[in-house]
């Protein structure tokens, strides 16, 4: 009877030290990642990415990896560090389901990286899979002009036209109809 108590207390103290532990970790992770925020937001953007590839390795379980990770993938864009900004945001696809608005995101900032690239019909199929990933996103737009853009860009004039078409039906008279209407008839769409 007693090694049974004895036996019960340890596991209590081990669940209690477990979560005490795991709490502690998402207090650090947390505090790490909003220095390493501060510094991507001020510009040290190489500070930033060494702390945000820091908190990835070392805290994989906590919310701080999730956002890093995609942050990842945005400063090596901005830097273009085309190939690393893409394997932080296949990363964080086959990581990180939850968030719609980021997983797009992720999607057409792959894009972007292909666009800039010169790989046009490569571009087109992420901006597709970014609209399809979240179709009410507040980017959806982009996504359409950017898919028209590099549509048009690889001679699929068809694929140009669809996504024209939908800018101008949900779009009327703002900036988007005009870029993309601007964008059309310097590709020879119409």
């Amino acid at each position: 009877m007693v090694i049974g108590v004895v036996a019960v207390i340890l596991a209590v103290v081990a669940v209690v030290y477990y979560l005490d532990a795991r709490e502690s970790a998402a207090e650090e992770a947390g505090s790490k990642f909003a220095q390493a925020l501060m510094d991507y937001r001020s510009g040290n953007n190489q500070v930033a990415v060494l702390s945000f590839a820091q908190l990835v390795e070392d805290y994989s379980d906590q919310p701080a990896a999730e956002y890093s990770t995609y942050l990842l993938g945005i400063s090596n864009y901005r830097q273009r560090n085309y190939d690393e900004a893409i394997r932080y945001y296949q990363e964080y696809l086959s990581r990180f389901k939850g968030d719609l608005l980021m997983r797009a995101g992720a999607m057409a900032g792959m894009a972007a990286c292909f666009e800039d690239q010169g790989r046009l019909p490569e571009a087109m199929e992420k901006y597709e899979q970014a609209i399809s990933e979240y179709p009410s996103g507040p980017q959806i737009g982009d996504y359409h002009l950017g898919a028209m853009r590099c549509a048009a860009g690889a001679g699929n004039t068809e694929k140009a036209r669809e996504h024209l078409a939908f800018i101008q039906q949900e779009y009327k008279g703002t900036q988007l109809v005009e870029s993309a209407t601007r964008l059309a008839a310097e590709g020879g769409i119409y």
